[in-house]
């Protein structure tokens, strides 16, 4: 049964670019523009008409877009939750004026031991991270930590636990890598390693969407059956202010915007699309939990349910469901 039929979350890349060179990751490799204020401006008054709740503000780095406090500003004014990733070289440079303006702030950090992390990411980023978690913590901003989880470092789960996220009281969200395009995620996770993961969902200050551990036991996202809805609840715009669909990943279609996003939504040449989402070839298989996450919660089945316990532990945590209801 679907819950909702508008979309819920908006994934806004600012920009392509990125001061890191991850091994996991291809965007950093793309040639990108910035998003303009101007047009962020008309997008974020329509993505608020279409029902969007949550605007993630990502990249590459979003902290590399100049006027990154403006945009959340404007996502404020629109009464939407927020969210930023960072890799944390430039938070220290922004922290004084990002203070009250992101709700979920995510610190990338993916092994306790600085040379691991910073192999990982292709720059010495480790120690950004730990001064940036004292800065934030020092202006009243409750940051996470975001570790992307492999065959190889899932063994460090403990140690970031113990060692950097309970002395500082900060969530731990665990983000099981997931494969697309070429890029390197190692040997994939095994089932003992998806019961790991589980084991580690119920402790406190951590939080994993258990819906994301069921679908790799089932395969991930299969076409005949989809469970992924990117393309319905999820609006996915680019640093060239087109509309991608069904989602970056695929990313098949891309229509430029044209300052009118809510009619643009409405179109038949997108509703089209937004019919065969989860059903097209390079569809099976997936489990991108960037897409997945919105797709479990638009729609009751056993995703849902799985996905439900660490949903609500993480908002009230938070505190984010109040504003859900605004």
């Amino acid at each position: 049964m679907r819950l909702r039929s508008k979309p819920v979350l908006c994934n806004y890349y600012v920009t392509y670019r990125c001061n890191a060179t991850c091994s996991f990751c291809d965007i950093w490799e793309k040639p990108s523009p910035y998003v303009t204020l101007d047009t962020a401006e008309k997008n974020i008054a329509d993505l608020k008409k279409l029902g969007v709740k949550v605007i993630d503000f990502t990249g590459g780095e979003p902290l590399l877009h100049r006027d990154i406090d403006r945009l959340l500003k404007l996502a404020k004014k629109h009464g939407m939750i927020t969210t930023l990733t960072t890799n944390a070289l430039l938070y220290p440079k922004w922290a004084e004026r990002l203070k009250g303006l992101v709700d979920m702030l995510h610190f990338s950090l993916d092994s306790p031991d600085k040379e691991e992390h910073d192999t990982l990411r292709g720059v010495a980023c480790f120690d950004f991270v730990m001064e940036s978690i004292q800065l934030a913590k020092s202006l009243g901003e409750r940051p996470d930590i975001l570790f992307t989880v492999f065959d190889h470092n899932i063994h460090l789960i403990k140690r970031m636990y113990e060692e950097i996220c309970l002395p500082n009281d900060l969530v731990l969200i665990l983000n099981p890598s997931f494969e697309y395009n070429q890029v390197d995620i190692g040997n994939g996770l095994k089932e003992k390693d998806l019961s790991a993961l589980a084991y580690w969902a119920k402790k406190k200050n951590i939080y994993i969407n258990e819906a994301f551990i069921q679908l790799r036991l089932d395969g991930g996202n299969h076409t005949a059956d989809p469970v992924c809805k990117a393309a319905s609840s999820t609006l996915v715009i680019s640093p060239d202010n087109t509309l991608v669909l069904p989602c970056y990943h695929l990313g098949t279609e891309t229509f430029p915007i044209n300052n009118d996003l809510y009619n643009l939504y409405h179109s038949a040449a997108v509703k089209n699309i937004i019919a065969q989402e989860g059903k097209l070839a390079a569809c099976e298989g997936c489990t991108i939990n960037c897409y997945m996450q919105p797709s479990f919660a638009v729609e009751i089945n056993k995703y849902w349910f799985k996905a439900l316990p660490s949903t609500l532990k993480y908002s009230i945590e938070k505190g984010t469901w109040k504003q859900l209801f605004k």
